[in-house]
């Protein structure tokens, strides 16, 4: 990978928590569905790693991060596949040195509501058009999500917010989270 790490790719639904724990993951990126998040196996993979590695979810993986801490996910008004939108941001974790504004690609078709978002996380990105969360970062652990793909050729800065999330788990060690995952909701 030109950003530096070697993937490993799993598929959630094949693989349970304990068994990827064996491999030992230095991070983990919660990729895109198809799927809903409650059936995707995701939200039990944010709950056995929340806190021991570095996590960063994308799309689905968004959501899983939102529904594990206790977020609702709803349909949206309207269908966001293969579009973009402008996105706003905090300039934080994965967004450090970003410019205010971008253009994101979105493939979608659930949402995390703003007014569901628990205390332990913050919201750290809208899409302009909608005004959708579009980011999600906990407030003590190295969890991170965001519900554009950065991945797509569409999306502006999408290696330089992949580079961040990989410098982040460079950085991480157990005893910078301030919570036990369990304690983290």
């Amino acid at each position: 990978m030109s950003a530096g790490a070697e993937p490993v790719m799993v598929r959630s639904h094949r693989m349970t928590p304990d068994e990827m724990g064996l491999m030992r993951p230095d991070a983990v990126l919660l990729g895109p569905g198809p799927g809903h998040p409650d059936t995707s196996g995701h939200v039990e993979i944010v709950q056995a790693f929340a806190g021991r590695v570095p996590l960063l979810g994308v799309c689905l993986g968004h959501q899983a991060v939102a529904r594990a801490y206790g977020a609702a996910t709803v349909p949206a008004r309207h269908l966001m596949h293969g579009k973009t939108s402008r996105i706003t941001h905090d300039g934080r974790g994965v967004f450090t040195g970003l410019p205010a504004g971008f253009s994101a690609t979105r493939y979608h078709s659930l949402i995390v509501p703003e007014g569901t978002v628990p205390p332990s996380l913050e919201v750290t990105a809208h899409s302009t058009d909608d005004g959708y969360v579009m980011g999600l970062r906990h407030r003590s652990l190295p969890v991170e999500s965001v519900q554009f793909h950065p991945e797509s050729f569409r999306t502006e800065h999408g290696m330089p917010m992949i580079r961040n999330f990989l410098a982040s788990m460079r950085s991480f060690t157990a005893r910078d989270c301030a919570a036990a995952p369990a304690e983290a909701a």
